[in-house]
């Protein structure tokens, strides 16, 4: 979605998991509006709360869409047939998005276009390397094609339907999902609590909560050069996302079984 719209909307890390929300990018053209809708990834027999809001989202999308972006790798297995029988059931223009065809060949590229043209209904198969922007205007083009008729939803000026706070605490989580392995990842999450815009700084003050103390031991690091890091990569790119001068504060609080808490939850977004 971020090659489509031009903007980096969704974070991206090797982690499995890393988005965690619906998140729309909007594309406006003189005479055509896409609203690309990005859902969290699948997740197979959720363990909290949050998973199981997460997976709500995807049914949200599937159930809105005009068209179905479906993304994939090559030889990556996809076992979620109810998913698949959702997608058929839907009887809506499919798009097979085959990502990363650049750590691949071509006769694995055709071969894989080949299963998922038998394995989805109304389908199409496209390659693509969304790293080096390969195929990417031909999904444009046939999104485009497949787009039907209707008024637009948004503002042409728009280009998200999230707000500066979200996309800030995306950020910061980025940079924790970077920095942190094993469960520190996947036990936090961000809270902007001020964001204030002033002429020539913009002060943000932001809190990342986590499960356990240990997990609050282990972000704030040795003499605080942990947490430390983590501001700092997070505010360059918050200062390239906002094209201003940023002044960051993070702190880090321990908000037990926070996954499965509905007040948490909706704290953070996950409410529909």
């Amino acid at each position: 979605m971020n090659a489509l719209v031009g903007e980096k909307l969704s974070i991206i890390t090797s982690k499995a998991q890393t988005t965690r929300h619906r998140i729309m990018g909007i594309v406006n053209g003189e005479d055509f509006q896409i609203v690309y809708s990005d859902t969290p990834g699948i997740v197979n027999n959720p363990a909290y709360k949050m998973h199981e809001l997460m997976n709500k989202f995807i049914d949200t999308a599937l159930i809105d869409a005009d068209i179905i972006l479906l993304m994939t790798e090559v030889g990556k297995p996809f076992a979620q047939e109810d998913i698949l029988d959702k997608i058929n059931r839907a009887g809506i223009p499919v798009l097979v998005i085959i990502n990363k065809i650049d750590l691949s060949d071509q006769e694995k590229v055709v071969a894989e276009m080949a299963i998922w043209d038998k394995r989805l209904l109304s389908s199409e198969a496209i390659p693509i390397s969304a790293l080096n922007k390969f195929n990417i205007e031909k999904v444009f083009d046939r999104i485009l094609f497949y787009l039907p008729e209707s008024p637009p939803y948004f503002s042409k000026d728009e280009f998200t339907d999230k707000s500066m706070r979200f996309f800030v605490s995306e950020i910061i989580r980025e940079k924790i999902l970077t920095n942190f392995k094993k469960e520190i990842p996947y036990s936090a999450e961000v809270a902007v609590e001020e964001y204030k815009e002033e002429p020539r700084i913009t002060r943000i003050t932001a809190n990342i909560f986590v499960a356990r103390e240990s997990q609050k031991a282990i972000i704030l690091g040795h003499l605080g050069k942990a947490i430390k890091k983590v501001g700092t990569q997070a505010r360059i790119d918050i200062e390239e996302f906002t094209g201003k001068k940023v002044f960051l504060e993070l702190t880090v609080k321990v908000k037990k079984d926070w996954r499965d808490s509905e007040t948490q939850l909706k704290r953070f977004g996950y409410e529909h």
